[in-house]
């Protein structure tokens, strides 16, 4: 029996080709959502079709990876900004304000997230979603310790608040700061 052959570090220009590939669609994404097509993006990053479709076979898998990209640098914000060890309040509301910011400016990946996953969900997936949690309950340990969250709070639960502050943005259905003003009132001791 063989061993499997062992996994190699792409090349420094295809890891910038796509990168190049992946900011490209979120920013297409974000003005135009999820109409946009792979040849417009490989267009826009200044690469040939097929070096997308290298990358990326379908659509979906662009998408997924622009979503990734945005719940990585949602983690990166919470482990720097909420997890931080200057005490600037509670790091729960901190975190909340900071998603509804990204989801209201971006509302075209929103839509090409749902739109590719066939649903209304658009939380992350795979290591990426237990990255997200594993500092989620760290924020949520730290503000139930500073006696600034109620003891029942879970990550479930901001799951459930950033999904109803996603449709309210979605839908325009009201203003999302209120909203979440409100949401965090409930959530206090």
């Amino acid at each position: 029996m063989s061993s499997p052959a062992p996994r190699r570090t792409p090349r420094a220009d295809a890891a910038r080709n796509r990168d190049r590939i992946v900011a490209t669609a979120r920013s297409l994404f974000a003005e135009h959502g999820s109409g946009v097509q792979l040849p417009e993006i490989a267009r826009a990053a200044g690469v040939g079709i097929g070096t997308v479709y290298r990358h990326f076979p379908t659509h979906a898998e662009l998408v997924e990876a622009a979503a990734a990209q945005r719940f990585t640098e949602i983690e990166d914000f919470a482990r720097r900004e909420c997890l931080s060890g200057a005490d600037r309040g509670p790091a729960l509301a901190r975190y909340l304000r900071h998603v509804g910011e990204i989801l209201a400016a971006d509302r075209g990946l929103s839509a090409a997230i749902e739109s590719t996953r066939h649903s209304a969900g658009s939380e992350p997936r795979g290591h990426t979603r237990t990255r997200l949690e594993t500092v989620l309950g760290e924020i949520i340990e730290r503000d139930r310790a500073a006696g600034a969250l109620r003891a029942d709070c879970t990550v479930s639960d901001v799951y459930m608040v950033v999904g109803a502050l996603s449709a309210t943005i979605r839908t325009e259905s009201g203003d999302w700061r209120r909203l979440l003003a409100v949401i965090l009132d409930g959530l206090r001791p």
